[in-house]
């Protein structure tokens, strides 16, 4: 290590000091502002120095035990003044003897040539620090049930996904236990996101938002709740033909994200068709919104959580279930075969023939304009299914203010697929 090469007077390695002593009064600078602290601007600073002067003694002896002692005694020290003089409010000080450790820690690690990290783990750490009461709030507002959701989506990421074989089996190698459980992450981890915020943000920020999150964890059950509200008032028909077609818009969002994920070379392809008809439907929809002057209430939707395990096997068979019938109509019938499969897999779930295609694309089974147009092809007809629940269930009025929205993001999106 460069560091033993010991020159005279030491100068050269002031710049691992300064490095530290800026660590220490960072940390130490948030820690100051708390009057229950037992540690501040100062202790930090010292404590950080001191870690990566130990640090270069035990290298120059060659035994870690200096740095190991050094370690042990800034513990103690910090425990004790909190045992021998507690605080007015009883606070522990648990948080702060953490922080003093980890300041000593980063001084060390600095010594050892990793200053990037150890600056970069300083900012988190303060970071941590300063917002304590929004990550106490954050954590009040987690429910049991956001909690289940969070480890169902760890059990399905971190436990099955990691077990499951990488290799190809079965006609036209189309079924990959990793890869297929690869996607239900994916689509899991992105409804989840929604799922959380959805039911965080309640109806606080009205129709926008409720239409955005509604459209990232189901489009489909979104309609269904507005088109069902929408019979009580004409406002109330208003305000649900926006969530509605801000719930499809959001669905050219997200398979624009999911492509630029799992297949980035697509993307150059998809981009125009999703982004005409997200343009397209977008103008439509602001025409509308600009006519509302009410904040009128808005039901929840009732989502089912996307990370239980049986709806997760659920989109896992029909994503496998799908790749192969894509496949196997593509190698008998060609490009028709799969638009076949988009347009009725499409009706129920976009997700599961996006994928698909994408698959076949990266396998070099399918060209970038079919993939393109299948998936084009089963968002439209995901659209139409969705107008015939508005219709059937909303009624006409509900139809009159959707159906220039949805027939604007068809038209964009049909642009899209002719400029290929």
């Amino acid at each position: 290590m460069n560091h033993q090469i010991w020159q005279s007077n030491g100068i050269e390695v002031l710049p691992q000091f300064l490095a530290s002593l800026a660590i220490g009064l960072l940390i130490g600078l948030e820690r100051e502002r708390r009057l229950s602290s037992k540690a501040g601007l100062r202790t930090f600073a010292l404590v950080a120095l001191l870690g990566t002067l130990t640090a270069m003694l035990s290298s120059k002896i060659g035994s870690p035990w200096l740095l190991i002692t050094g370690f042990c005694i800034v513990g103690v020290m910090i425990i004790a003044a909190y045992f021998t003089s507690p605080t007015e409010d009883n606070d522990p000080g648990t948080t702060t003897i953490a922080a003093l450790l980890l300041c000593y820690a980063l001084g060390a690690l600095i010594w050892y040539e990793q200053t990037t990290l150890a600056v970069m783990l300083a900012i988190i750490t303060t970071t941590l620090l300063y917002f304590k009461p929004e990550l106490r709030g954050m954590t009040k507002r987690l429910t049991r049930r956001d909690l289940v959701s969070i480890l169902q989506f760890l059990v399905l990421t971190f436990v099955i996904l990691p077990i499951l074989p990488n290799q190809n089996y079965g006609p036209y190698e189309a079924f990959n236990p990793h890869q297929i459980w690869m996607m239900v992450v994916l689509i899991s981890g992105l409804s989840l996101a929604g799922y959380v915020a959805l039911h965080w943000t309640a109806q606080r920020y009205g129709a926008p938002l409720l239409g955005l999150l509604g459209g990232l964890v189901s489009s489909t059950a979104t309609t269904l709740v507005y088109a069902r509200h929408a019979k009580t008032s004409e406002i109330m028909a208003r305000l649900s033909a926006v969530v509605i077609l801000l719930a499809s818009q959001v669905v050219l969002l997200r398979l624009t994200v999911i492509s630029a994920v799992v297949s980035p070379g697509l993307l150059t392809k998809l981009l125009p068709v999703m982004g005409l008809g997200l343009l397209f439907g977008l103008v439509v929809t602001l025409l509308d919104w600009r006519k509302l002057h009410t904040s009128s209430d808005l039901p929840m939707p009732k989502t089912s959580n996307p990370t239980e395990i049986p709806i997760a096997l659920s989109f896992g068979l029909l994503y496998a279930v799908v790749l192969f019938f894509s496949a196997w109509l593509s190698d008998i019938a060609g490009s028709g075969g799969l638009y076949v499969v988009a347009l009725i897999s499409g009706l129920t779930d976009v997700d599961a023939i996006t994928l698909s295609s994408l698959h076949l694309f990266d396998l070099d089974k399918l060209h970038d304009d079919q993939a393109v147009t299948a998936i084009a092809i089963a968002f439209l007809s995901n659209m139409i299914f969705k107008f015939g629940l508005v219709v059937f269930i909303g009624g006409m009025t509900l139809a009159k203010h959707v159906a220039a929205g949805f027939l604007a993001m068809g038209v964009g999106v049909a642009l899209g697929l002719f400029m290929l």
